[in-house]
């Protein structure tokens, strides 16, 4: 067998192996609105990520919901929904706008917490750190977010790189990851960063934060998670629920021990 044979079925291979972490359901943003802002003292939002849509979040927003947060979502789509057409900084400015008119609407909202799924955890960190969203936010907690950069983007750049800016903006070391790592993380929001080294789509260590021994940066390991598990295992959610509470100042709920990696 010729080498450019092997290589196309390894492609092949990897391509099958991804797409089932993909939630491609292009009625997947179309979901009930059930929150109430007027009393809304603990606001989450769930950004997701590249080939996902609000629908992937379905087990992890009941999980908040019983425990009292007001959680909402964001509709990212663009001219190739699914695809996650627009940029990530154009995405994050798209949120930052949606979040000054929920405020300007509902002035009595407590301050808020941004959950992002892997493309999605991108998106708040440029809001949080380039566009004033430390004004609003207590906590970022970002689920297997490659902020180095993934490998994986190279394959999707084959696959949708005529039709997406944002696949291109996460390969390792692009001048998108460059600039979003230059300064310092506002120090008033703590940034977690989930991360599994059973993560293949963004595989360790692209999910590591790296800062000069800040206190608000915490890099937490999980597991045995896949990517896509992330967002429905309830070991996640435990560590996800201590994050929260840590950045509120509330009391910390009792959990399974966790893996805490030192920041670079």
């Amino acid at each position: 067998m010729n080498p450019l044979t092997l290589q196309f079925r390894k492609l092949k291979r990897t391509v099958s192996y991804l797409r089932g972490y993909l939630d491609f359901d292009r009625h997947g943003n179309n979901i009930v609105r059930r929150t109430d802002f007027t009393a809304c003292p603990r606001p989450v939002l769930l950004l997701y990520g590249f080939m996902s849509t609000r629908r992937t979040f379905e087990v992890l927003e009941h999980r908040l919901r019983r425990d009292h947060y007001c959680v909402w979502s964001i509709n990212l789509g663009g001219l190739f929904d699914a695809f996650n057409s627009l940029s990530i900084d154009f995405l994050a400015e798209k949120v930052r706008d949606k979040v000054e008119r929920l405020y300007s609407r509902f002035p009595n909202m407590g301050p808020m917490s941004i959950i992002g799924h892997s493309m999605g955890g991108l998106i708040g960190r440029y809001y949080v750190k380039r566009l004033g969203g430390d004004r609003r936010v207590k906590n970022l907690i970002t689920l297997g977010t490659p902020h180095n950069g993934s490998p994986t983007a190279y394959l999707g750049i084959l696959t949708h790189g005529l039709i997406s800016r944002s696949v291109w903006q996460m390969t390792p070391m692009s001048p998108f990851i460059k600039r979003l790592k230059m300064g310092a993380f506002p120090r008033s929001v703590r940034f977690s960063s989930i991360f599994s080294k059973s993560d293949r789509v963004n595989p360790f260590p692209s999910c590591i934060l790296e800062g000069d021994g800040a206190d608000n940066l915490h890099n937490i390991e999980v597991t045995g998670i896949s990517h896509r598990e992330f967002v429905t295992r309830r070991v996640v959610y435990q560590v996800i629920r201590r994050e929260l509470a840590l950045g509120y100042g509330d009391p910390v709920p009792a959990e399974e021990p966790r893996k805490l990696v030192p920041i670079r």
